[in-house]
């Protein structure tokens, strides 16, 4: 199975990416609408995805992040959640947000994307609403253990978990080590 991917973007089209590896090889990825809009082509990226095998077709779906790609698997777990339908509702916000709403069991939320209704909405809260404790601010290790750390060191010097998690899902961690990162943090904190 593919699970991850690192290329250059070579085509944007129809809310999916084309990325062409190091080896010659072009994947069309499934991707949100936030994704497809942050993304420019010929840029290079690594991005997680999941690959769903049925009998006439393969297809790929990008992530944000691996907790965005735990929640997506999550919704698969769940009876009449396919992928397509899984993917709109990662589109619906944050891990944070949709993982709080189900665990809430705010059905409006969910009914908001299409293809979901209300029968759906509550399954889906009923499946997963004790599960959402497992994701949302712990994923944020799942990434790069760096990053626990940060949120680790912010919330022992006195800032809030969720001052902590704003800054630390807005920091650039690519070979930075703790230490970088807890000076980048500090000094967003500090503005």
């Amino acid at each position: 199975m593919i699970s991850y991917l690192q290329g250059q973007i070579i085509g944007k089209k129809n809310q999916k990416i084309t990325i062409l590896t190091s080896g010659g090889v072009g994947y069309d990825i499934n991707v949100t609408p936030v994704v497809f809009v942050d993304l420019e082509l010929n840029q290079n990226i690594k991005i997680p995805v999941y690959m769903a095998v049925r009998e006439n077709s393969m297809d790929l779906f990008g992530f944000q992040s691996l907790a965005e790609k735990e929640l997506f698997l999550k919704f698969l777990d769940v009876n009449g959640v396919g992928p397509k339908s899984a993917l709109h509702l990662i589109s619906l916000g944050s891990v944070e947000e949709i993982s709080s709403a189900i665990a809430r069991g705010d059905i409006n939320y969910l009914t908001k994307v299409s293809g979901i209704g209300k029968k759906t909405a509550e399954r889906i809260v009923v499946e997963l609403k004790s599960k959402m404790s497992k994701l949302g601010i712990d994923n944020l290790e799942l990434d790069n253990g760096q990053l626990g750390e940060v949120m680790d060191a912010l919330v022992s010097l006195g800032y809030s978990k969720d001052e902590a998690r704003e800054v630390v899902k807005n920091l650039d961690s690519e070979g930075k080590n703790s230490e970088e990162l807890i000076r980048q943090a500090l000094r967003i904190l500090g503005k």
